[in-house]
């Protein structure tokens, strides 16, 4: 149960006056809410924090004042002028000081309420911005109106918050001024001295100074206030994957001891030796698999690092051993090529593998699930048909989960539950090199292996930065490398975040294409069926297509050895780890690869410092921590993935030395007070509900 200390800060955001329906709505879109379900609270209000400042302490006389410039002017009222009746013009109201006179407008302004706002003859400060329309000064609905007497109720110094349809500024501060006198005393959780030597104040006074700056530099992340609350934010993080680790680490498993008879066999069919990550990645896991306690494993590999193998290697260990693995992937295709992949490696040792997708129906699935309850299939491979309710394995003692990001937490559960009571082992890959950012905030409850190394022979991808406007001359390029047998992938732009239009000009791409190069040309993107796609990627594996036109769709997984050009339309629009993706898509042969980025002239800073990143490095897991550099932590590796945090009060990697204290201090409290009984262990979890890692919290209750 949540503490009662925080039930006013849990209240829904209709409790506070003046908020209806329809502000309920607008505050739905604005407020990232900590629990969807319930709707936007007010504490999910006190966490959008403002990101500028208004200064109205300028005081110009009217001569003075500048247009386009924010100015508190004080006037007398002089002439009010609505009006025609019937006329959709705006209410106009003169005012005027010693030096000049001023209008102010209000569109659809109502006649009572602003004679009483700014009644004839009298003294009123007005603030907001100036502007000029043929000759004369206006400002167009002020932000503040004040009598003479009430000068000191107005803001000279105004935060702005991000806004949506329906709410502005004043409505916000007004809402948030409510806001803030709920938030109660709480004990801290923070360890004194710690706090003491970085000179914080307390949870409701920095809360209270972050909506309260004085200057721009209290909006910056090293700003005390912020740097507070930050602070608490990454240590609810830090310590709820901590409670989740120690918790699966005290769940009994099961020992899983192979005789190495499967591995060694398929390891001799291999046309080439393991790297030495491999070896190492693999001695990891089979240590883990050897512990009598559950395993959870981050496996990352750099793009053509060989981690699909690893995966093999690794399920033959609990196939040896008596048991079922599986291994779950994010799309058919890939789950397919997994499944080809496999079955021609592993048939040789005699490993029975299947393959389970949407597309099995009928007989032929009833024909696995049948074969997979009495255990007649070692290894099964699909995609999120695996948990379905009918998918009963035999004995699942091994689980892989390739690009765990696709996935919700809740389906890697699901397909572990899968397992028999004596616990399942999970392995999670994923081929995009992850920063240690987010390796702490994000798979801190999981061990993790690497792999940095490329299997030997591959060339380094020739990387080229050419503008669009030299399109004809790439098109005469590539002509001339299909003539000589070569295939090349060409991927179209992102458009807007809209996977319609992304399609659209994918297809119009293809059409341009097809033109000159006929029906060597394919197209695949994220609308066609699995089959449609399955069918295309076929034909360009076998080398009936020469060009594969594609979305994005084709940016993990895909393994066509014989293609080596890869062209980026539009890269500038691209993240730089998303970039790399792309280009791992090629050089996975010997021959000597290269790509392209096209890009739409002139380069902004941001995309310039990506392109030029990508061509002087293919080192993957630096290309992930400059990606996370460049983009922050709200957009992380090209896309906004499922199960990655995006926090509302910590900035990564501005706050990255916090993440390091925060992870330190996690493991220092939890190694001396384990279930959090202590004083501070009891305000620890008031933080933990605070920040909703209630599922933690389930788990100090569960023991």
């Amino acid at each position: 149960m949540r503490p009662n200390a925080l039930s006013p800060l849990f209240a829904g955001i209709r409790t506070l006056g003046g908020v209806g329906p329809r502000l309920e709505t607008a505050f739905t879109r604005l407020l990232r809410a900590l629990d969807a379900e319930a709707g936007p609270r007010i504490i999910d209000l006190l966490f959008h924090l403002p990101t500028g400042l208004l200064d109205r302490s300028a005081r110009p006389n009217v001569a003075e004042a500048q247009p386009n410039e924010l100015a508190t002017l004080d006037v007398t009222v002089t002439r009010h002028s609505p009006p025609p009746r019937g006329r959709r013009l705006p209410y106009r109201i003169f005012c005027e000081d010693s030096t000049g006179e001023i209008e102010l407008i209000f569109f659809r302004g109502e006649k009572s309420y602003l004679e009483r706002l700014l009644p004839l003859g009298e003294r009123r400060l007005v603030s907001g911005r100036v502007d000029s329309y043929d000759g004369r000064l206006q400002m167009s609905h002020p932000d503040h109106v004040v009598g003479a007497d009430d000068i000191e109720s107005l803001p000279l110094i105004e935060p702005v918050y991000p806004l949506t349809a329906g709410i502005t500024q004043k409505v916000i501060f007004k809402i948030l001024g409510q806001a803030l006198t709920k938030v109660p005393e709480l004990t801290e959780w923070q360890d004194k001295a710690w706090i003491g030597s970085q000179r914080w104040s307390g949870f409701a006074e920095a809360l209270a100074a972050a909506h309260t700056p004085q200057s721009a530099a209290d909006l910056l992340p090293e700003a005390p206030a912020r740097q507070r609350l930050a602070y608490d934010e990454l240590l609810a993080n830090q310590l709820a994957l901590s409670l989740v680790r120690g918790r699966l680490r005290r769940v009994a498993g099961r020992a899983i001891i192979g005789n190495g008879a499967l591995r060694q066999k398929i390891v001799k069919g291999l046309p080439f030796a393991l790297t030495a990550s491999q070896n190492r990645a693999l001695g990891e896991i089979d240590a883990d698999l050897k512990a009598p306690e559950r395993m959870l494993r981050l496996l990352q590999g750099d793009v053509g690092s060989g981690k699909t193998i690893v995966a093999l290697l690794a399920m033959a260990s609990a196939v040896e051993a008596g048991h079922q693995a599986a291994l779950m992937a994010p799309t058919e295709v890939l789950a397919r090529q997994h499944h080809a992949s496999f079955q021609s490696i592993a048939e040789v040792a005699g490993v029975r593998i299947a393959l389970l997708t949407g597309r099995e129906r009928g007989r032929e699935r009833t024909r696995i699930l049948d074969a997979l309850a009495k255990g007649e299939i070692d290894m099964l491979i699909g995609t999120h048909a695996l948990f379905s309710e009918d998918v009963e394995f035999r004995d699942l003692a091994f689980v892989v989960i390739d690009e765990q990001h696709r996935f919700g937490v809740h389906q890697r559960l699901a397909l572990q539950a899968k397992g028999s009571g004596l616990g399942t082992d999970v392995l999670v890959m994923t081929a995009t090199p992850i920063p240690r950012t987010l390796v702490l905030t994000t798979y801190g409850d999981m061990d993790v292996s690497q792999l940095r190394e490329k299997p030997a022979g591959r060339q380094p991808v020739l990387t080229r930065a050419i503008p669009t406007g030299r399109l004809g001359e790439v098109i005469e390029r590539l002509e001339k490398a299909l003539g000589s047998g070569a295939q090349a992938y060409w991927v179209c732009p992102l458009v807007e975040e809209s996977e319609v239009l992304d399609v659209s000009a994918a297809e119009a791409r293809f059409a341009d294409l097809q033109k000159r190069f006929g029906e060597r040309v394919g197209l695949v993107h994220g609308k066609l069926s699995g089959s449609q796609k399955d069918d295309v990627m076929a034909a360009f594996a076998a080398g009936e297509l020469s060009i594969l036109v594609a979305t994005t769709v084709i940016e993990v997984g895909v393994d066509v050895p014989n293609a080596t050009i890869m062209i980026i339309e539009h890269s500038e629009r691209f993240g730089l780890a998303q970039l790399h993706q792309l280009r791992g898509r090629v050089g996975r042969g010997s021959e000597q690869s290269a790509c392209i980025l096209l890009y739409k002239a002139p380069l902004g800073e941001t995309a310039r410092a990506r392109i030029e990143i990508l061509r002087d490095s293919d080192d993957g897991f630096l290309i992930a921590e400059e990606d996370l550099r460049l983009r922050g932590g709200g957009e992380v590796l090209g896309v906004r993935q499922s199960g990655l945090p995006t926090f509302r009060l910590a900035s990564l990697p501005q706050h990255q030395g916090l993440l390091d204290a925060a992870h330190d201090d996690a493991q220092l409290i939890l190694s001396n007070d384990r279930d959090l009984t202590s004083a501070r262990g009891q305000a620890l979890r008031v933080l933990l509900y605070l920040f909703a890692r209630d599922e933690a919290t389930r788990l100090l209750r569960a023991g």
